[in-house]
């Protein structure tokens, strides 16, 4: 059979709403927003939908919100605009949360990582040069809705995808974005559900709370440790069957002493709502039963 000599990428033919292709840039990573080109803006009609007050709009005026549809999901927004001194017109901005802005790390990992590469180089100037590739996000305007919709058009396959799907959303990459970002305060990565076999590829998941599940006998159990990964070797006589678990890494400066208190205080109120081994008094709000033995009375 012939193979195909088609080395373009097909174009999209579910397109539902006049659209922008935007490139993936650090705007989107380190800003949470995006300038809008003037030519999009009107195309879209942005002054009649997100109108302004006497030529300027924050996040914080009610008529900025909207929401944006991406991978199935909505996440809030905003559209802004303002005139910058250094230019003749209103420019308007598309701001996006926190939550969206994870996903787009996720999704668009190759273009994160350069992003991060360019932070801890201290220059932005040439890395696309240096490291030359391209993303794309299709950005449409549902005007009845007042909603965007994101659709991920072109990604850069890394080359190493399991290593990087799992470094893009790891404990480790982020305690990295706090140190540019230069984010001092006591902060908490939390990590999703992951079944059992996957806690092998964990990376820097370093001085945890982390909770354990066993979803066939219904059995919980928290605990905590210095590294998860080595944590997890071990065998627990109280929940030997354990299916998934889930994590959340606390700063790397947090005595034992504290992660310790912490874990006894999660336990404690896991007691007070499950059904325990201890005299704890719980209100047993589900069939899942908390296994750990010690727990504070």
């Amino acid at each position: 059979m012939r193979k195909s000599q088609n080395t373009s990428l097909t174009e999209r033919s579910n397109v539902d709403y006049l659209m922008w292709r935007k490139k993936i840039d650090n705007s989107l990573f380190r800003h949470k927003g995006t300038t809008i080109p003037r030519w999009v803006a009107q195309m879209w009609e942005l002054e009649k939908y997100f109108p302004d007050r006497e030529g300027k709009s924050s996040k914080n005026d009610p008529i900025t919100t909207t929401k944006i549809k991406f991978l199935k999901k909505k996440y809030s927004g905003n559209v802004t605009c303002v005139y910058p001194k250094n230019r003749a017109n209103k420019v308007h901005r598309l701001w996006i949360s926190e939550e969206l802005t994870d996903e787009l790390k996720k999704v668009f990992m190759m273009s994160h990582m350069r992003d991060i590469e360019s932070a801890l180089r201290g220059d932005v100037g040439d890395i696309e040069k240096q490291i030359p590739f391209w993303e794309f996000v299709d950005i449409e305007f549902g005007a009845k809705e007042k909603e965007f919709i994101f659709t991920a058009h072109y990604k850069q396959e890394p080359v190493f995808p399991t290593l990087f799907a799992n470094l893009a959303g790891s404990p480790a990459l982020k305690i990295i974005e706090d140190e540019i970002k230069n984010k001092n305060e006591f902060r908490i990565h939390k990590q999703d559900w992951k079944i059992k076999n996957q806690f092998d590829t964990e990376i820097g998941a370093f001085n945890v709370i982390y909770t354990l599940l066993d979803i066939k006998n219904k059995l919980i159990y928290i605990g905590e440790a210095k590294d998860l990964r080595k944590r997890l070797k071990q065998n627990y006589s109280q929940i030997p069957y354990w299916t998934h678990y889930r994590y959340d890494t606390l700063p790397k400066n947090t005595s034992t002493e504290i992660r310790v208190a912490l874990e006894r205080m999660v336990i404690r109120s896991y007691a007070s709502l499950l059904s325990n081994s201890s005299s704890v008094e719980t209100f047993n709000i589900s069939n899942y039963k908390l296994v750990n033995e010690k727990i504070d009375q």
